[in-house]
């Protein structure tokens, strides 16, 4: 048993909703706290000394000067399994060539789905645990990871493998998700495409999570719903890449039983309203924005509305290679008027609740001692430094980084 401490501050993000709205005010902010671990798990949070009473025999792990403590970050949505880049693709962006003009130019997601089936099982594998070890470094200790780049039965089982393969080369816990619906593969000369998924693919995989593009460059909804509904029968949990660039997606999400339904961009009233009623979880991406060059989800609207929103990196090679999770939401939270809190919890345990993990997110008795600390006494000087203060210490299960 470890007592790790004393901090200027800890945040364990306990005692909020998981819906709607929050204010700082509402933030549980513990002065001199210190935590109790024990295999991998927090035993207690609170007041430092109280705990060296109550737990004397606690080897303790000293903590010297500015110390602010948080829950592990969860990015619940990333493409990190990918071979190459799309620094063409960037430089045609920015040039004024639209998303259309660069896929006809042999660009879009079919360039990385080429360079990604070229590349080896191993490639994947390094590839995949590098990016994870990256986010581990800056304090995001759970990592989604779609397919997605494979576009085949056999290419989608090998990215799948290398993800599987990924987790043991990296302490941060890797959530696999099969994304073989990510677009219509090029190349495909059977009949049905989403039908041969549902048949060759998904009784073969070992993760348990299925995603779909709905768009009008990749599936549409009358298409989208049945092949959800068929994954559900098969025991998969959803989620839903929806209303990227335009409205439908989210609603398929919420007639599905989705999770979550991920980007938002173009949600209008209507389904802003449909997604705080309904039991699921409003990803947004800040990181495909910045990339884009687009406007943001509206996070403001779907948390005023009563939403649960999360935020994740959509780290991937084309819209959003930054990869940087904590620069995209402190920036995002000035352009949306987000709280502290709300970003925090959007980083935390409403991002747990997107992958249907409840032992992580927070800092309380039970969970997973995922934890990092940022080196001020002042939980606000985190996002006030707009992702340029990164954690000095991560500790993955109570195990430092």
């Amino acid at each position: 048993m470890k007592l790790i401490g004393p901090f200027s501050q800890i945040i364990p993000l306990t005692g909020l909703p998981l819906k709607g709205a929050l204010q700082d005010a509402q933030l549980t902010v513990i002065e001199d706290g210190g935590v109790v671990t024990h295999e991998g798990r927090i035993v207690a949070a609170g007041d430092y000394n109280a705990l060296r009473d109550q737990y004397p025999h606690a080897l303790p792990v000293l903590i010297y000067g500015p110390a602010v403590l948080l829950p592990g970050f969860i990015d619940c949505h990333t493409h990190i399994c990918f071979d190459g880049n799309r620094s063409r693709d960037y430089a045609m962006r920015i040039a004024g060539k639209t998303y259309l003009e660069i896929a006809r130019a042999g660009g879009g997601i079919w360039d990385s789905v080429m360079k990604t089936r070229a590349a080896s099982e191993e490639t994947l594998r390094k590839n995949t645990a590098e990016r994870a070890n990256r986010h581990l470094q800056e304090g995001v200790t759970t990592i989604e990871v779609k397919s997605g780049y494979g576009l085949s039965v056999k290419e989608e089982m090998k990215m799948l493998q290398a993800i599987r393969h990924a987790g043991e080369y990296t302490k941060a816990t890797l959530i696999p998700t099969c994304l073989a619906a990510h677009m219509m593969p090029k190349d495909y000369t059977g009949t049905d495409y989403l039908q041969e998924v549902v048949e060759q693919l998904l009784p073969a995989i070992h993760c348990k999570r299925v995603d779909i593009f709905i768009e009008e460059t990749a599936f549409q909804p009358a298409q989208a719903l049945p092949y959800l509904q068929r994954a559900t029968e098969m025991g998969f949990a959803l989620t839903v890449h929806a209303d990227q660039f335009s409205s439908g997606g989210s609603a398929v999400a919420v007639a599905a039983g989705a999770c979550s339904a991920d980007h938002l961009e173009a949600s209008n009233a209507t389904d802003i309203a449909r997604l705080a009623a309904a039991d699921i979880v409003s990803v947004v991406l800040p990181g495909a924005s910045l990339g884009l060059g687009m406007h943001y989800a509206p996070a403001r609207q779907l948390l005023d509305a009563g939403a649960c929103v999360a935020i994740a990196s959509d780290w991937n090679p084309g819209s959003a290679p930054m990869g940087d999770l904590l620069l995209q939401a402190a920036v995002m939270s000035a352009a949306e008027k987000l709280s502290a809190a709300e970003v925090l919890a959007g980083l935390t345990f409403r991002a747990a609740k997107a992958l249907q993990l409840t032992d992580v997110g927070q800092l309380a008795a039970g969970f997973a001692a995922d934890m990092q600390v940022y080196p001020t006494n002042d939980y606000r000087d985190i996002l006030y430094y707009q992702g340029k203060m990164k954690p000095s210490q991560v500790w993955k299960g109570g195990e430092k980084i």
